[in-house]
């Protein structure tokens, strides 16, 4: 294939006005491409990027120059916002197939994979799987960008061949790694209650983030965890090495934790890196509520911004802003839910500074990520509560007393006028 391998410099020579271009999802995203790229802003009209959660703050990301159409706001989107505009659209995870063909419409992929094996194969590497085998279907031009950090990991659809590359560009950076995440006895107060509801043999969904963070490494004291996450974290990494999770009790996927994504450490990536007790499936199929169904005693839990006495969870915008997404939370909400003895939990911090994150209303622009409806465990830490039985009253009631006591006579008093 030498005849494919270039500089990325010539590699983006294929680029022509109109183009849009698929950059990669979270921790695969080839930035060594997207550098070459906006060298030639000045020369190129029309461009669309599109992809997701995106990381790193390259210039190509977050300057002004080419638009950009995202599914999930991550760090570099949030930087954009700061500069420019910025296209959202708001989908779950379990549908992104939808956005690649309806919204996105790419018609060139840019790759970051790991390197070739003996068949001439490559991985969509750490977080290329979620969307990989789907934008491949769409365009019509790949530009594969090799990376010998990129971990080669194992899944129905983590491969793509170089003999399917327009051109090919080798290319070595270090993979994004996730921020240090909070820890305060908050935090700890809320592990302590999810604890307390996750037997041994459960599946776990766990997001990032401080309380996510601490249910993880808090684990270790439980016995034949199964791991049916759209993110894979250091945590869970840890709970392979200590044997506790083992996937024997999984229906979905037996004896493999299954996932989307890798975001963690450079640790975590070498840990993945030909791993095949770790299994990759891109978003729509891993993400399916019939499929999370499928584990027994699946646990999910997620974070909110915000919550009303109604149990009504706003994930993703603050202050009226778009700050993350949609993502998957009410796919997996609903999946554990109908898994046989699953449960699904939101978690977060009763206060955010000094305000409430349990409010009587929403301010204007916030988003309802979950609905009322759809809702069962809410955790604070000032307990946990299952808000699913319960008539609106009696909801009103139960939200109120997972807020902090300073906030409740407020609360009280906003409810009666409600």
């Amino acid at each position: 294939m030498t005849e494919k391998t270039m500089l990325p410099e010539e590699a983006v020579q294929l680029i022509k006005n109109g183009d849009r271009i698929y950059i990669g999802t979270c921790s695969s995203v080839a930035y060594g491409l997207l550098e070459a790229l906006w060298a030639r802003k000045d020369e190129l009209e029309d461009i669309i990027l599109t992809g997701g959660l995106l990381i790193d703050s390259a210039d190509a990301i977050c300057e002004k120059g080419f638009d950009l159409i995202t599914y999930f706001i991550g760090p570099a989107e949030r930087k954009r916002m700061k500069n420019t505009d910025i296209d959202f659209t708001s989908v779950h995870l379990s549908k992104t197939d939808f956005w690649a063909r309806e919204t996105a419409r790419p018609n060139v992929a840019f790759f970051e994979v790991s390197p070739p094996d003996k068949n001439g194969y490559v991985s969509y590497g750490a977080g290329g799987v979620a969307l990989g085998t789907i934008v491949r279907e769409i365009v019509d031009t790949v530009i594969l960008q090799i990376n010998s950090r990129a971990p080669y990991v194992f899944g129905e659809n983590n491969l793509i061949h170089i003999s399917e590359a327009d051109a090919i560009v080798y290319y070595d950076s270090k993979i994004p790694e996730a921020p240090e995440a909070p820890h305060d006895e908050c935090i700890d107060s809320i592990a302590d209650f999810l604890l307390e509801n996750i037997p041994d043999g459960a599946c776990i969904q766990l997001g990032i983030g401080g309380i996510a963070n601490a249910v993880g490494y808090r684990l270790r004291n439980k016995n034949d965890l199964g791991a049916h996450t759209e993110i894979f974290t250091d945590s869970m990494m840890e709970l392979m090495k200590l044997g506790v999770l083992n996937d024997k009790r999984k229906n979905f996927l037996p004896g493999k934790a299954a996932t989307a994504v890798a975001f963690g450490s450079e640790a975590l990536y070498k840990f993945l890196d030909h791993n095949e007790d770790v299994y990759f499936e891109h978003f729509c199929e891993l993400n399916d509520p019939v499929n999370i169904a499928k584990n027994d005693n699946m646990i999910s839990i997620n974070s909110a911004v915000s919550i009303d006495l109604f149990g009504q969870v706003s994930s993703e915008t603050v202050a009226g802003r778009q700050y993350s997404g949609t993502g998957g939370q009410l796919d997996y909400v609903k999946g554990a839910q109908m898994s046989k003895g699953g449960k699904s939990f939101i978690a977060v911090q009763s206060m955010a500074g000094t305000a409430s994150r349990i409010v009587s209303e929403f301010p204007p622009g916030t988003v309802v990520t979950t609905p009322r409806s759809e809702v069962q465990y809410v955790v604070t830490e000032y307990g946990c509560v299952n808000l699913k039985p319960l008539c609106m009253r009696d909801r009103v009631s139960a939200m109120i007393s997972l807020a902090h006591p300073d906030f409740r006579p407020q609360l009280i008093e906003e409810a009666k006028k409600l």
